[in-house]
């Protein structure tokens, strides 16, 4: 059992879809404690989809761009477990005039945000849990490869770069404390993010062909696993680490028109 014994917060578990939820349903079998958050109108959501896990989890209300939701959920937890051993950031959110090739003119207001939510709510969330981590553990986030720039993608693939240096940095403030930080890069996924992406097909359509491993955009599990074994004692020596599941996607060189170019290339 990779994580028996261990106390664990989930956020951004919406549908069965969800990458969040392979990765509760892993982390239960595996043998962890689970919590799962999610904010506003979506928490009822979740609360259903909750359901659908092999042990139904608590559901907590948490917007991570308002800090004093984050302390009302640490104070939870320290009630329930007195101490947190890891949680999985899977939140990511950007303004449709953030995405789909109007780069050019998306307004400061819509990249704020997109930039907070995406890349700087990690910061947030690990200074906010920080108290409950005083013995050490693990902080993982979902990424998507930031290194190029993707066709529609626009200002997410900025927070998405920031959420890979806020990682890097986090690793290195935190490791005294016996704290890992890691990103998880996964391919595209057909969750309900991923198709709220205009163009989406775009980036996704060619990557079962490319991919050395070839790529299911409906099967989440691969990444699901890297996101446990991350939360795991088995990653005890793995920090500030980008870690690739995407079917070996990343490893080859790229061609017009599906990465390292624009949408007017």
């Amino acid at each position: 059992m990779l994580l028996e014994g261990k106390r664990l917060l989930i956020t951004g578990v919406l549908t069965p879809q969800s990458i969040a939820f392979s990765a509760a349903q892993v982390a239960q079998e595996q043998g962890a404690q689970i919590v799962l958050t999610n904010f506003g109108r979506t928490v009822s959501l979740t609360e259903k989809t909750a359901k659908r896990l092999p042990d139904p989890p608590d559901v907590l209300g948490m917007d991570v761009n308002e800090p004093e939701q984050i302390d009302a959920v640490r104070e939870e937890l320290g009630r329930r477990w007195g101490r947190l051993d890891g949680f999985l950031h899977a939140i990511a959110f950007a303004p449709q005039d953030a995405l789909g090739g109007n780069f050019l003119h998306t307004p400061w207001e819509s990249v704020a945000t997109a930039f907070r939510t995406s890349a700087y709510s990690l910061k947030d969330l690990a200074v906010g849990m920080l108290p409950l981590m005083d013995g050490g553990g693990s902080i993982v986030s979902l990424d998507f490869d930031a290194t190029v720039a993707w066709p529609i993608y626009d200002w997410m693939g900025v927070a998405k770069a920031g959420l890979e240096s806020v990682t890097r940095y986090l690793a290195r403030d935190l490791g005294p404390k016996r704290i890992r930080v890691n990103t998880v890069s996964a391919g595209p996924m057909k969750t309900m993010a991923g198709k709220g992406i205009p163009g989406f097909d775009q980036i996704a359509g060619a990557w079962a062909d490319r991919a050395p491993l070839g790529w299911d955009t409906g099967d989440p599990t691969p990444v699901a696993g890297a996101v446990a074994f991350l939360l795991s004692d088995l990653a005890a020596g793995i920090t500030g680490e980008l870690i690739h599941v995407d079917g070996g996607f990343h490893a080859l060189g790229t061609e017009p028109g599906v990465a390292g170019a624009t949408v007017g290339d």
